[in-house]
């Protein structure tokens, strides 16, 4: 799998790296980009087989909220068989392991995930990338990594736990900092196994009764914003775990987007100050992005495919950047001045930085300069 086979003639400074789930993790961290969610009962199987969807790089399966409780069952059978027909597709050649998006599954809760846990086979784990823990928090979340556990020892396999920080008890001033310290202490433990910290701004939003409009982001409800701070301060340090975004609600979905005037160079400058770019719907997915990249989430939570191209796009790192992570990471200490003349880098306080630019770097490419953002969406996907 590679970013951005949507628009195969881009052409990069640096090059994407490929990854499947079998990729170190400190890089593969930093892959999944726009991880698009659909229920588990659907078969996505064909649109795998045929590569339908060339941008998609990470995929949720549901069991949870956007799954019906009645249909659980039926999301587990088709997930299990969804998961043999990929493997058996890749050993028999009539898929390129190279385009097979990474799997994920949204348990419902601990007694179903042991119930989907039973029923998998060493033969679907290889196309299971890993689990999505719903409300996770300092009560549940031993059981839950304890159980993923023992399905890695079973399997001989690697499967990872991605927790979905969602719950009231973060949400609750009072009682949020108690329990994201005692979710760290949980994702410490087992952290070889922790590919991703996700988080729920939409539960979050529904405590509170609020819900953002599509002309301003998440960031601007001050609850909700509270909440991805602490997250972002307690999970964030030192770069002990990638962070990913929430999800942006809004979309339209035409099967070709017709482009605004499309900006030359500074996009951040056209986001910040509201000229239109694509629409009402994708520029405010875009300009959460680029608050999401300010603030250190890598990568985000999307629920309509016309998001995925958008959020990786975003994604990647401009030449200035990298030369300057680069230069950060490839000097011993003290003050230097940057790739492009026009900025510090002082060499042990943006150290962090540069390792996150890197890495992301790595995963989405880099490009020139931030029209390069620009021309990696602005193509329609055949």
């Amino acid at each position: 799998m590679r970013h951005h086979r949507y628009n195969p003639d881009f052409k990069f400074v640096v090059e994407p790296e490929s990854f499947n789930k079998y990729t170190e993790r400190e890089l593969l961290q930093y892959c999944l980009g726009a991880t698009m969610y659909m229920p588990g009962f659907k078969d996505f199987a064909p649109k795998i087989l045929s590569n339908a969807m060339p941008g998609l790089t990470s995929m949720v399966l549901c069991c949870e909220d956007a799954c019906p409780e009645e249909r659980v069952l039926e999301a587990e059978e088709n997930i299990h068989q969804l998961l043999d027909t990929v493997t058996s597709a890749v050993e028999d050649g009539t898929l390129d392991a190279d385009k097979v998006p990474l799997i994920f599954v949204r348990i419902r809760n601990l007694d179903q995930f042991k119930h989907f846990g039973e029923g998998l086979t060493k033969h679907q784990v290889k196309s299971l990338c890993g689990i999505n823990f719903p409300k996770f928090n300092a009560e549940n979340g031993y059981e839950y990594y304890a159980y993923l556990k023992d399905l890695n020892e079973r399997f001989g396999e690697i499967i990872y736990g991605m927790p979905i920080i969602e719950d009231v008890e973060v949400a609750y001033k009072e009682s949020r900092m108690y329990e994201l310290t005692g979710i760290k202490r949980i994702l410490d433990k087992y952290k070889d196994l922790v590919l991703q910290v996700r988080v729920g701004a939409t539960d979050f939003s529904s405590v509170f009764g609020v819900r953002r409009g599509v002309g301003y982001s998440v960031y601007d409800i001050m609850t909700v914003r509270e909440c991805l701070c602490d997250i972002l301060n307690m999970f964030s340090r030192n770069n002990d775990y990638v962070v990913s975004g929430p999800v942006w609600e809004y979309f339209r979905a035409p099967k070709k987007l017709m482009f605004e005037e499309l900006p030359h160079y500074d996009i951040e400058d056209y986001l910040i100050t509201r000229k239109a770019i694509v629409n009402n719907e994708v520029d405010g997915l875009l300009r959460e992005v680029i608050l999401d990249k300010a603030n250190g989430f890598i990568g985000r939570t999307v629920i309509h495919p016309t998001h995925v191209k958008f959020v990786n796009a975003m994604m990647a790192v401009t030449k200035e950047e990298y030369d300057d992570a680069c230069q950060i990471l490839g000097t011993g200490g003290g003050v230097v001045k940057g790739a492009g003349g026009n900025k510090m880098n002082e060499i042990k306080p943006h150290t962090n930085w540069a390792r996150k630019v890197y890495n992301r770097a790595r995963a989405y490419g880099v490009i020139k300069n931030e029209s390069g953002h620009v021309k990696l969406f602005a193509v329609n996907e055949e």
